[in-house]
Order: structure tokens, then sequence, then C-alpha cells
């Protein structure tokens, strides 16, 4: 299906002209559609006074407090971390607990009299190389190429591919739909363009390089029936994401332990206990009348998808775990994961700050219980982040003066000491039990192992959060991409998808 940049080709000057007047206001209102109507919801918006003035004076006086009282400083510091540290401890534990492989299994989907159309979002940036892998990942999906509607996004500025679909001979339900050159140049505003050309009753985003278990669409669709029929206000479903090549390098096994825990273990418990639920950058499917009324993606937010998740819970929607695999390629060099860490923490951080800007609203809308979720257990995580090294600093200090086994003398102090081991070492056992046995659920026990090394795969994380956090002041809305490799350069053994699906055939 030519794409409608070629088919304008042939139409006359007044009707290009009219159609460029479209594009134009259709770009408009992809890039400036959030922040028009809802600037306190766009990460476009500059920080209000107060939250500039509280992190800078907060951080002034946390400095200050360090070099002329040292000791009182820590210990204050010590207090305020504990709380979100103990919480985030706390998570891990109940998802070893609560998060369990028979929830997600009911069966294969039913067979349907009438399918409801399908929107694919698949948005392409220097991406040539893995355009035939995709196509044929598009076209394996278990649901009627009658009722799919699948848009290939280009970007106006990426020539190689363009040119790489063209040479392909795409199913008459692929199109393609070019954006047109503009800043910010990222996939969430490519995302708001594409929308506002999808037919579909319901809408999915996929990357380039994923490979979603064929079933996937018709297990969606039951979910929102199902939630129809019992009422339940469902905006969003978040397909399990997981990695076909974990076995390339040190950082693609660290990479798989921590997507299998995240999304087999944790988003399960979060939608469990009620909680806001950030979503992952892939693989989410909505209801296409929820994203209108939601306002679609943030353009100027870096992981647009974590911040949709909790605009949604705010609006009152719910947001679900869906029992289907998509297979995604992990980072295989420092390189590579460096730039795709450093975005995905600059964005949460993003997230995070755009939602407190008014804090009673944001409890109001989001109940006491969601609040504290996302202000104690998203901010703890970014927290851990950031100060996970200088425990190693603090252990090498203690270690060096002899001071490592002796705890103060003052009783509240003592208290807080403890209470630091304590999320110290309960950190480092809850993340390793968690991976391990989130590992061993997907049939991957031979990466079970591989958590002993959790503490060094967590430094590179708090590395690539300090850079996050520099960029957020120097360049908050720069969109760092990351590089995908066609499926085939993969050194990963080609049957391993197909066993670990097997081994975990969630519903």
């Amino acid at each position: 299906m030519p794409s409608r940049a070629h088919a304008r080709q042939s139409e006359s000057p007044a009707t290009a002209a009219d159609a460029d007047a479209v594009d134009v206001l259709r770009l408009e209102q992809a890039t400036r559609g959030l922040r028009s109507a809802r600037p306190e919801l766009s990460a476009a918006t500059p920080a209000p006074l107060w939250q500039s003035g509280a992190l800078a004076g907060g951080l002034l006086t946390l400095l200050v407090g360090l070099i002329i009282a040292p000791w009182a400083a820590s210990m204050v510091l010590l207090a305020g971390l504990s709380l979100p540290f103990f919480c985030v401890v706390t998570l891990r534990g109940l998802a070893l607990v609560l998060s369990r492989p028979e929830d997600h299994e009911r069966g294969a989907p039913r067979a349907r009299a009438v399918w409801p159309t399908y929107s694919i979002l698949v948005p392409l940036y220097r991406e040539a190389h893995v355009v035939p892998g995709l196509v044929g990942a598009l076209t394996a999906l278990d649901y009627p190429a009658s009722a799919l509607d699948i848009l290939l996004v280009l970007e106006a500025s990426d020539p190689e591919t363009r040119a790489a679909v063209d040479a392909i001979r795409l199913p008459a339900h692929m199109r393609v739909v070019v954006v047109p050159d503009g800043l910010p140049r990222t996939k969430p505003k490519a995302l708001n363009y594409a929308l506002s050309l999808t037919e579909g009753e319901f809408v999915v985003v996929f990357d380039a390089e994923d490979r979603p278990e064929p079933d996937q669409l018709n297990r969606a669709v039951a979910a929102f029936e199902r939630a129809v029929r019992s009422g339940e206000r469902l905006a969003c479903v978040q397909a399990r994401l997981n990695i076909y090549n974990p076995s390339e390098t040190w950082l693609t096994r660290q990479f798989t332990l921590e997507y299998t825990a995240l999304f087999d273990c944790l988003l399960p418990t979060l939608q469990r206990l009620g909680l806001p639920l950030p979503l992952g950058g892939t693989s989410n499917h909505f209801p296409r009348r929820v994203l209108d009324v939601a306002g679609g993606w943030d353009p100027f937010n870096v992981t647009e998808d974590a911040d949709l998740g909790i605009r949604l819970a705010r609006m009152g929607w719910k947001v679900g775990v869906l029992g289907s695999t998509t297979w995604e390629e992990a980072p295989a060099t420092f390189a590579v994961w460096k730039g795709q860490r450093t975005r995905w923490l600059k964005g949460w951080m993003q997230t995070f700050l755009v939602h407190l800007r008014e804090p009673p609203r944001t409890m109001h809308e989001l109940g006491p219980k969601g609040f504290l979720g996302l202000v104690v257990l998203m901010g703890g995580m970014l927290l851990s982040a950031l100060v996970h090294p200088w425990f190693y600093v603090l252990f090498a200090h203690d270690l060096v003066t002899g001071t490592l086994t002796s705890a103060p003398a003052d009783p509240a102090a003592r208290l807080l000491w403890q209470l630091g081991l304590f999320n110290l070492v309960m950190g480092y056992v809850t993340g390793a039990a968690l991976g391990a046995v989130a590992a061993v659920r997907r049939g991957a026990g031979g990466l079970a192992g591989h958590v002993l090394l959790m503490p060094f795969y967590w430094l590179l994380i708090s590395y690539a959060a300090y850079r996050g956090l520099w960029q957020l002041a120097v360049a908050p809305f720069l969109w760092e991409k990351t590089e995908h490799r066609a499926r085939g350069d993969s050194r990963e053994p080609p049957d391993e998808q197909t066993v670990s699906s097997r081994l975990y055939d969630g519903a």
C-alpha cells in the first residue's frame, strides 16, 4: 500500500495544498495538544516555582549540612530515605508472594463471530535493517487481516527507513504514515500524529524489534470484554515484555532478569494492590476512545508510557497486565544500554515531577493509597538509583575507620542505623530472590545464578540515573535513540523464544 505522501503526488495542486494544511494542523495537535488542553500534565510546561525552590533548597541544605555537621546531616538523610526504601523492599517481598504463574493462565482465547478493528502503531526511526523482520512478525499475528489496520509510522527526516519499507510489498492491511519533521522528534509525537489517522476500535503500540505472541490481540480483546461485563473501567492492558537474546552478554542476562521480575512479578503485584501502574514502552493495548479522552501521549516526556499510565490512574481508569508476551531485544553493549537507560530514568523523573506539581489534586484523584504508591514507590526507586553508590562510599569509609560493625551509641541513631542496614541487606536479598524466582517461572532457571551480580548492574543504573538527572537540567527533551539490530544479528539460539513461550503460556 503506498504512503500518503506517494499518493499525494498524483493530486492537483489545490488538493495537495489543502492536504498540506491539514498535515500542519495535525502535526500541531500532535505536538501541542496536551500542553494546550492540560498544561499541568505536560512535561513541556516549566516546573512550578515551589517545586524548583524545594529541590534547590533541599539540595543546598543537604550539602551545607554535610559540610558543617556531617553526622547529624547523615542521620536526617537516613531518616528521610528509610520509609521509601522500606516500601520498595516490602513491594518486592509482596511480589514474591502475590505474583503466581497460575493467575495468568486462562487457556486459549475464544473464537468470535465479530472481530473489532485493531489499529497497530509501529513508530520507526533509523530502523531500515529491521523492517523485513518486523513485517514478518506483524504478518504472523493471529487476527483477521480484514480487521487489522497496521500503521508503520516513519519520520520525514529518515529516508533510509522509508526506502526499506518501499522496497517491500506490504499487505493490504499495512500502510505507511510519514510524520513531518519538527521538534521535538520523539516517539510520542509520532504516535499522536498517527493516532489521528487510525481506524480501529482498539489501538496497540509495538516497537520495531518486537515479536508479540500471535494471539496477543485476541487476548487483549477478551480482557476488555471481561472488563465491560464486570463494570471495570479498564483503560489499558500491558503485555509482558521479555528478552529473546538473554545469553548474548552479561548485560543482556541482567536486563532479562530485570525485565522478567518487573513484568511477571512487580507489575501484576501493583495491579493486585490497586496502585498506579506505569506502562512499559510497547505492547500497550487501549480502547481508542480512552486515548482520545486522555489526550494521547505527551510528546515532551521521554517515557511517555509511564506518564500515560499515571495519568490514566488519575482519571479513574484501571490498567491491567495481560498474560501474553512480547519478545524484545536487550541492549548487548554498554553504549546502547547507557543511552536507553538514561532516557528511561530521566523520563521517570519527568513523570514524577509532573504528577507532583499539585500534590493535593493528585492525592484527591489517586486516593491516599494510590498517591502513597506514586510518591513512595516511584520516588523510592529513583532515590535508590541515586543513593545506591553512596552506600559503597559509606561502607568503604567505615571499613577504613574501623566503625563498620559498631552501631551508634544514641538510641535514635542506632535505630536509624539498624533500619538502614536492614533496608540495604533486604534490598539485595529481595531483588535477587525476585529475579531468580521470576527466571525459574519463565523456564529460564539457568539465569537464576546471575542474580549474584545484580549489585554491579545496579551501579550501572546509578550511573545512568545521574546522567539522566544532568540531562533533565540541560536537555530534558533529548531522545537518545536505542539502536536495534536485525533479529538474525543476535547470537541467541533460534528456539529459545519458542521454548520459553511454551513453558510460560500466559493468557
